[in-house]
């Protein structure tokens, strides 16, 4: 008889990563990391986002030990400023004025634990997903543009104001990476194939 597969855990209440995980037709909960997110000194974006990505991972495992359990983080620079969550509309308007015209790279990184084995372990799997975004132009852009994108999608809570996965597609002018959902903020087929390593496959019979 083929053993059952191990619990899913997000460790996230991000609404944005629930929904891109419910596509693989998977069940999971989702319990939120109690996590310090503070910049490390002179850290680099993307060591930023992988680091937080393990330790929300392996915060939600210690309390799990027969799950998988997967952390996510999400780091964007533009012009060499750290894009965080704005957190209200003015500083949304702020960085969207900063990244018009320019381009910003987002760092999507993703950190999946094992459940621990028989001597105490837990196997990791870690990685990440560059995505590089070209915003549209000032002339493009006008304020009253992006107040009115502001005021309907209220972006808050995206990085760099950036949610392409609604009117925020239209603000840009190109975006490149290898994994599509990535800067909405989990990288599908790099997470497909890191959960097949640790024994869950959404397209097992």
């Amino acid at each position: 008889m083929r053993s059952p597969s191990p619990r899913l855990i997000l460790a996230s209440t991000s609404p944005y990563r629930a929904e891109l995980l419910r596509r693989l037709g998977v069940a999971f909960d989702a319990i939120a990391p109690q996590t310090d997110e503070t910049p490390e000194p002179n850290e680099a974006p993307e060591h930023l986002a992988q680091r937080l990505a393990r330790r929300k991972a392996e915060a939600v495992a210690a309390l799990h030990p027969a799950a998988v359990v997967v952390g996510s983080d999400q780091v964007a620079v533009c012009r060499g400023q750290v894009m965080g969550k704005p957190g209200s509309a003015g500083r949304a308007l702020e960085q969207l004025q900063w990244q018009r015209g320019h381009e910003t790279l987002f760092f999507s990184a993703v950190a999946v634990v094992g459940p621990r084995d028989s001597r105490g372990e837990r196997a990791v799997i870690e990685g990440h997903v560059e995505t590089q975004v070209r915003w549209r132009s000032a002339e493009e852009l006008t304020d009253q543009r992006l107040w009115r994108y502001i005021d309907l999608e209220k972006p808050f809570d995206c990085a760099g104001s950036a949610k392409s996965e609604g009117l925020g597609i239209s603000l840009v002018a190109s975006i490149a990476n290898d994994d599509p959902t990535a800067l909405i903020g989990l990288p599908m087929i790099w997470l497909v194939d890191a959960l097949r390593r640790q024994g869950i496959d959404p397209l097992r019979g």
